[in-house]
C-alpha cells in the first residue's frame, strides 16, 4: 500500500463537509475523525483531512484562506475515465457543491471538469490518456 497523502482543508462546518465528501464517494476513516476532524478516504493514495477552521488555525501562524473568496490551492484528481469524471462532477453539484466553475477542458488527450466543495475548494476531476498525452507532447520530426 502506497503512503498516502492527507490535504488538509479548513471547513467552517465539519458535519456538512463529511456529508459532501461521503455523498461524492469518500468513506471516513474514524480513527482521525472527531467532533473538530473528519478523515475522508478518497483512494489508498489520498485522504482529505477536514478540519474546523479553528482547529486547522491552530497548525499554521497564518491566516486561514476563505476559499469562498480566495483560491489557496486546485485540487486535481486523476480517474480512470470520462465518464468518472463526469460522475464525480454531478455527485459534487448534487451534493451542495457548485459544478463546472471553469470551462470544461478537452485537448482530446485529457479531459477535465472542475466543481467546489461547500465550503469552497476547487477540485479539478481529469482523464489523461498517458499514451496520447506523450505523442501530443513529442517533438515534430525535423522536415
Amino acid at each position: 500500500m502506497p503512503n498516502p497523502v492527507f490535504v488538509n482543508l479548513p471547513v467552517a462546518d465539519v458535519a456538512r463537509a463529511t456529508a459532501f465528501y461521503a455523498a461524492i464517494g469518500c468513506t471516513m476513516d474514524q480513527r482521525f475523525s472527531g467532533p473538530t476532524a473528519s478523515a475522508m478516504v478518497f483512494s489508498e493514495s489520498l485522504t482529505f483531512m477536514l478540519l474546523h477552521h479553528d482547529f486547522f488555525q491552530s497548525f499554521t501562524p497564518r491566516a486561514v484562506a476563505d476559499a469562498s473568496a480566495v483560491t489557496e490551492v486546485l485540487i486535481a484528481l486523476p480517474l480512470d475515465d470520462r465518464a468518472a469524471v463526469d460522475a464525480l462532477v454531478e455527485k459534487a453539484a448534487g451534493a451542495g457543491g457548485s459544478g463546472d466553475i471553469r470551462p470544461v477542458q478537452d485537448m482530446g488527450f485529457m479531459y477535465g471538469r472542475s466543481f467546489t466543495d461547500p465550503d469552497g475548494h476547487i477540485f479539478e476531476p481529469f482523464h489523461m490518456d498517458m499514451a496520447a498525452a506523450a505523442a501530443a507532447m513529442a517533438p515534430a520530426e525535423p522536415a
